[in-house]
């Protein structure tokens, strides 16, 4: 990054100061916005992300030190410079414990400033880039981001899985990650080197999708010019994943079951069967089960994938997960925009603890993204959140509840009324947490802090 890829912010009441330290780091190249108080610079720092804030101890009104102590109370983790003209050791020791980066004395040597600026800021860049290392690979399973148990008993059983060569039925609801996490079967097994092939049964046309799948030898049917390999062909010696198989064709059902059985297929227009050597995984957010009772899916073919399954955990049951992976699409935007956006604001993360996100992972992804591209400076706040997060608090209780726990006789404020539920779900529950959270629809963080 270049310095002018960098604003900072100059916090002096001293006019002839400030502009000499404005004109002098515009000249290397950075950009700078410069305020005339802490006051000030509280009012403009949420829409302007900054790579660095100088400031002055003694301002009017709130000091620099109580800037740099609430600006770091508030979560930020944008560097400060600290300048004062009564550099005594107790005030260095005072700044530096309450979070600066370090402490300059007046009358400033300009070209030490300039020196100290540019390795706060190359500092702050690499440590930022170590820690989204670290934050990726200390928490991430071949490419799955997730740490809480739930997730690392999934971790253990897709390790049990990889090393056979069975089909595999991956479950869970829309949104929750089911091709990652066949992919890192595919990547952890001995077959990783070979293709990965994935395919949504839902999207292919059903006069073509036998095709699809087998292959056809040339004027097989009309428009067949020239021979064509399939998806099996496609995927032999490695893995193919069967994305949405509860939308496949019964009659397709039957062909998949003798691959499965004979490991063989029959292009369309060919006299004899070739071998393959596929490792099927089958994904699906339908019930398969209740689809044998009705005849929409084969029993056989269940039995078959069943044998092996792997249950892709909703994301509300997923704890303090819900943080990191917000954290992960935050880096990853940052990264890829080039925006300084860090951070989320505390009222940001209560809007997403309370929320149940029905779209799990992708809608909170979705999410993230949103408020990234709304927000104009380094912390998302609530605002910048879709509308059915902000507003789920209000609107997201079902109505039965309201009918038998609500008085009538009086109306209770939102507050109450949940303070009042929470009491009747803990005492239903007999002061099992983890079961009081599930029958509210949120994680044990967020019941922790609303009993506090």
């Amino acid at each position: 990054m270049t310095p002018s890829d960098h604003t900072i912010a100059i916090v002096e009441d001293d006019s002839a100061l400030a502009n000499l330290l404005e004109d002098e780091i515009l000249s290397h190249g950075y950009d700078v916005v410069t305020f005339n108080s802490a006051e000030a610079f509280s009012a403009h720092h949420p829409h302007t992300p900054f790579s660095l804030v100088i400031t002055d101890i003694k301002l009017p009104g709130i000091s620099g030190l109580a800037l740099l102590e609430n600006e770091k109370r508030a979560g930020t983790k944008t560097p400060f410079l600290i300048i004062t003209a009564f550099g005594t050791v107790n005030q260095a020791v005072e700044a530096l414990k309450k979070g600066a980066d370090d402490f300059l004395t007046k009358p400033l040597n300009l070209e030490h400033l300039l020196f100290t600026v540019k390795r706060i800021i190359s500092h702050t860049v690499v440590v930022n880039e170590v820690n989204q290392l670290k934050k990726q690979v200390s928490h991430s399973f071949y490419g799955i981001v997730g740490k809480s148990r739930i997730m690392r008993q999934m971790y253990d059983n897709i390790e049990r899985v990889s090393a056979v060569d069975s089909a595999v039925l991956i479950t869970g609801e829309s949104g929750t990650g089911k091709e990652l996490v066949a992919r890192a079967i595919h990547d952890a097994s001995p077959r990783k080197n070979s293709n990965f092939v994935a395919v949504n049964c839902a999207g292919i046309p059903p006069d073509l999708i036998e095709s699809e799948f087998f292959g056809h030898v040339s004027g097989a049917f009309s428009g067949a010019q020239r021979s064509r390999n399939g998806l099996f062909k496609e995927a032999d010696g490695g893995t193919l994943l069967l994305d949405e198989i509860g939308e496949m064709p019964m009659s397709l059902q039957a062909k998949l079951l003798r691959v499965l059985q004979e490991n063989t297929i029959r292009p369309i227009g060919s006299d004899s069967e070739t071998s393959v050597n596929v490792r099927i995984i089958a994904a699906t957010h339908k019930n398969l089960e209740a689809m044998t009772e009705t005849g929409a899916f084969r029993e056989d073919l269940f039995f078959r994938l069943e044998t092996l399954k792997i249950a892709v955990p909703p994301l509300r049951e997923r704890g303090d997960d819900l943080e990191l992976l917000a954290d992960f699409f935050l880096s990853q935007l940052a990264n890829a925009q080039n925006k300084q956006v860090g951070y989320l604001s505390s009222d940001a993360w209560q809007l997403l603890y309370d929320y149940p996100f029905p779209g799990n992972v992708r809608e909170l992804g979705n999410a993230i993204e949103r408020a990234f591209i709304f927000t104009t400076g380094q912390c998302i706040e609530a605002e910048h959140l879709p509308d059915r997060i902000k507003h789920y608090r209000n609107v997201g209780q079902p109505e039965h509840i309201a009918e038998h726990t609500v008085p009538t006789m009086s109306w209770l404020s939102l507050q109450e009324y949940q303070k009042r539920y929470v009491s009747q779900v803990m005492k239903h529950t007999k002061g099992n947490k983890a079961k009081a959270a599930e029958i509210l629809g949120i994680t044990r963080r967020t019941l922790y802090r609303w009993l506090d």
